[in-house]
């Protein structure tokens, strides 16, 4: 995989977490043998070893390491190897309680689990930094490591800590931001509610306070959480470049997860890596594949890693019902129809002690190659090895979403008019009608280059920034068409409403004024009369909120059925320049999203890459002029996809195909037309 000056790995990832320290020595070789023969080439090591490496402050034990290090190379199989500060030794909570997070009742979390803690403590950054430093020299030149991996799923328990040193650190963070008191008391709105600063030793964080928070204080202390977090991981990060300049360094995400600016952190990784765990009886997994053009994006459309799935069940949900056979090799291969060049697992060996000892395995507690986990998982990484012209190719893409981390954090804050408007679920329901298309798509941050785009949809931004809506007016006066949704447009970067009337900074794109909006009640239902779509008019039920929209410019599309507003504008277009700018104005049923996006793309001349039924996975993944198609059939029957004229290669079978595809149930095709 291209992802540093030095690849020792030109091929799909395939592994996963390996703790060889959980067992006996003797497991090891049996190990070795099970991983060469399921295609394993590479493990992640080291993720919760900080106890095993340093039984205490000034102790270290690397020969276990070294051993494994050794017999790994020796095998033909490369380390990600850890930095292990994921999980802090007990010795450090004795000596330094205070490194420990506080939440936000001022109790102080206790050690015994994992990622205890605070990423601004001084003792936690000492001592994992010192341990970094080792780890790095002594392994430096060895012929297994590939790549390191940074700490693990950061503020995946601990996103937020309200001790003092985050107190002192959050203080230092705002001078830097704002260099003024005046600037500060600006931004937040001080004046509301006798607010005002007159000292940056007055400003504490907004943890348990009799009524709501200052929202320009909740909205920054997301922002400093965020970069806390990070500036714990560039701390290594900094140790690991400095001796290791050519490897590749990294951190696994957690897919579309509130806490992190993962732009932001993208730009200090030079591969994006994630973990991915779909319900597995909720039927397709179209949040997954959103989630997989989501980290896709993070890099500019560089392929990723997908660090963690499981081959059976996890442990952690209420209720863990198992993937059923094929499942678990349909969505790997989703995984890199959407862009993964790796497919790998939490974990290698299931555990026989710990929190997690019920957690799906690569070799479970049978231990043998005998199970059904393993045999397909030995089938998947053996076929993985036919795929090496896959690698570091790009996905198709011509539509993109709007994602922006800042705009999460604002709109989901309390005191808001309807707290039931959530920003993913938002952006899942136009992205679901696109996956249901076979649209290839990517994510942007708004003041991103659109250039590239015949689509670009905004749901829910409720956040414009400086430049935003420049951007998007440049991009559709150049003949781009942009989708936009209720509760756009109506803040800055601080939280302070856009005066003007709503969508202040869009109503000129836009051709409209929001006068007034109306949230709805749970279980609360109007409808729309569609008249302006062909195919998708009709009338349609819609929840959650109205707009009250007066047109200035734009054309109705259709309109509200019922209420004191029954009449008034729903949904409008506007043409602008050479291009078009779409808006929603209430949440639609399922079918009225689907029927607006299939007129849009209709317009744009967007369409799926092969005809193809519904339940049928497309993705195309292209390197040069050589063109890839993925077809991944998520459904309980064998169906038929016809294909253009010319012969084309099905890199898993080998066979070449002329006018039709059939696919089995769960079953897999990857295409490649020949010359």
């Amino acid at each position: 995989m291209a992802v540093s000056k030095n690849v020792k790995l030109p091929h799909l990832f395939y592994g996963g977490d390996y703790n060889p320290e959980q067992w006996p020595e003797e497991v090891w070789l049996e190990d070795m043998r099970l991983m060469k023969k399921a295609g394993v080439n590479i493990v992640s090591i080291g993720i919760f070893s900080w106890a095993a490496l340093q039984p205490g402050p000034q102790t270290y034990d690397f020969a276990w390491m070294d051993r494994l290090m050794d017999l790994l190379a020796a095998n033909g199989i490369m380390a990600d190897l850890a930095t292990a500060t994921a999980s802090p030794p007990a010795w450090l909570a004795k000596l330094h309680p205070e490194s420990l997070p506080v939440d936000e009742n001022g109790a102080r979390y206790m050690q015994g689990s994992r990622q205890h803690y605070c990423p601004n403590s001084k003792a936690f950054r000492l001592y994992g930094q010192q341990l970094v430093r080792k780890l790095a020299e002594r392994y430096k030149d060895h012929p297994a490591l590939a790549m390191w991996h940074i700490n693990n799923e950061y503020a995946c328990h601990i996103s937020r800590c309200y001790c003092d040193e985050c107190t002192l650190e959050f203080r230092v963070w705002l001078e830097k931001r704002y260099g003024t008191l005046d600037e500060l008391n600006s931004s937040w709105g001080t004046n509301f509610w006798s607010q005002k600063y007159y000292g940056w030793d007055e400003i504490g964080l907004p943890g348990k306070t009799p009524t709501y928070a200052n929202p320009g204080q909740q909205l920054d202390y997301m922002r400093f959480m965020s970069d806390s977090l990070l500036d714990a991981y560039l701390g290594e990060h900094r140790i690991l470049r400095e001796i290791t300049p050519e490897l590749p360094i990294m951190t696994n995400f957690m897919g579309a997860f509130k806490p992190l600016d993962q732009f932001e952190w993208a730009e200090h990784m030079d591969v994006v890596t994630w973990d991915s765990y779909p319900e597995p009886t909720n039927g397709i997994p179209v949040f997954a594949a959103m989630q997989h053009d989501l980290m896709r994006s993070l890099k500019g459309g560089q392929p990723f890693i997908l660090m963690e799935q499981v081959t059976s069940q996890v442990n952690w949900r209420q209720h863990n019902p198992l993937k059923r056979p094929g499942v678990m090799r349909l969505w790997s291969y989703q995984t890199i129809a959407r862009g993964g060049d790796g497919v790998m697992f939490f974990q290698w060996r299931q555990s026989w002690a710990g929190a997690e000892k019920f957690h799906g395995a690569m070799v479970t507690h049978t231990g043998d190659e005998n199970s059904r986990i393993y045999r397909e998982v030995e089938q998947l990484g053996n076929e993985l090895k036919l795929l090496d012209a896959i690698v570091d190719s790009r996905v198709e893409s011509k539509v993109a979403i709007v994602f922006d981390w800042h705009n999460w954090w604002a709109l989901e804050l309390d005191s808001k008019p309807n707290r039931d408007v959530l920003y993913v679920e938002q952006i899942r329901q136009y992205y679901q009608a696109l996956f249901k298309s076979n649209v290839g798509v990517d994510f942007v941050q708004p003041n991103a280059d659109l250039s590239g785009y015949k689509l670009v949809l905004a749901p829910a931004m409720y956040m414009v920034g400086e430049g935003v809506a420049d951007n998007l007016e440049a991009y559709v006066q150049a003949g781009g068409t942009l989708l936009t949704t209720f509760f756009s447009g109506i803040v800055d970067e601080n939280d302070r409403i856009h005066l003007g009337g709503y969508p202040a900074p869009l109503r000129k794109l836009l051709g409209l004024c929001v006068e007034e909006f109306d949230p709805m009640l749970p279980g609360q239902t109007n409808s729309i009369n569609v008249t302006g779509l062909g195919d998708a008019d009709g009338e349609y039920s819609c929840n959650l909120w109205a707009d009250l929209i007066r047109l200035e410019g734009a054309v109705s599309l259709g309109s509200f059925q019922a209420d004191f507003f029954a009449g008034s504008p729903a949904v409008t277009v506007n043409k602008f320049g050479k291009g078009k700018a779409y808006y929603v104005g209430t949440q639609g049923e399922e079918s009225f999203v689907n029927g607006l996006l299939e007129h849009i793309l209709g317009e744009v001349g967007l369409e799926a890459p092969l005809e193809a039924p519904t339940g049928v996975e497309l993705s195309v993944r292209t390197t040069g002029d050589q063109r890839y198609i993925f077809v991944l059939n998520h459904l309980a029957e064998t169906v038929d996809v016809q294909l253009p004229e010319g012969a084309f290669v099905e890199l898993l079978g080998g066979s070449t195909l002329h006018n039709k595809l059939q696919v089995e149930p769960n079953g897999v095709a990857i295409l490649h037309k020949q010359d």
